[in-house]
């Protein structure tokens, strides 16, 4: 059991018979009476997201997941395509179970498969990824003077602010937790 205090953001806890994974955690104190906690949760096998509200001292069961680590192959539409790395066991997940994380796969990315019940749940990416810039517009002389930066779209199709010395063709290093640049890789 773990407690509406201990919960967090990638906690997965069962309510209602469903698994959900905690995506926003909010401490409200109101007035007079007890304090209270605001969840924004992901049902993780339906893919929807609901928003509840609990008393401070509630309970719920927290859900341990199995990880195995896994290749992402390739996309075909709607359909991911990864193969377990101990076994070679290729395997399908659909769009909607894996949400934001589809932004940062590309062909190759070694990441976590979150299994329970040995039925795949999701992933777990890897805090960095290393992606290649194909859309930006070019910098110019004297642009760092105001220490903001331009957007990039980069080949998953995600877009990212960039420092405006960045190009396309450069390959920046990206921080999965929260869609930040960090670093140009290469360029």
């Amino acid at each position: 059991m773990i407690g509406v205090g201990d919960l967090r953001r990638g906690i997965v806890i069962e309510l209602d018979g469903k698994l959900y994974s905690v995506l926003e955690y909010q401490h409200l104190k109101l007035g007079r009476g007890s304090a209270q906690v605001r969840l924004k949760l992901k049902d993780i096998k339906a893919g929807h997201t609901i928003e509840r509200t609990f008393q401070a001292g509630e309970r719920f069961t927290r859900v341990r997941l199995d990880r195995r680590p896994v290749e992402f192959l390739y996309r075909d539409g709607d359909t991911l395509h990864f193969m377990d790395r101990e076994t070679f066991e290729q395997f399908e997940m659909n769009v909607e179970q894996l949400g934001e994380a589809v932004a940062y796969l590309k062909e190759g990315v070694q990441l976590d498969l979150l299994t329970h019940d040995d039925v795949p749940i999701s992933v777990e990416l890897p805090f960095t990824v290393d992606l290649k810039v194909i859309d930006t517009p070019p910098g110019f002389k004297g642009d760092t003077a105001t220490g903001s930066g331009k957007s990039a779209t980069l080949e998953t199709g995600i877009v990212v602010q960039v420092p405006f010395f960045i190009n396309v063709g450069d390959v920046v290093r990206i921080d999965t937790r929260d869609g930040s640049y960090i670093e140009r890789v290469s360029g």
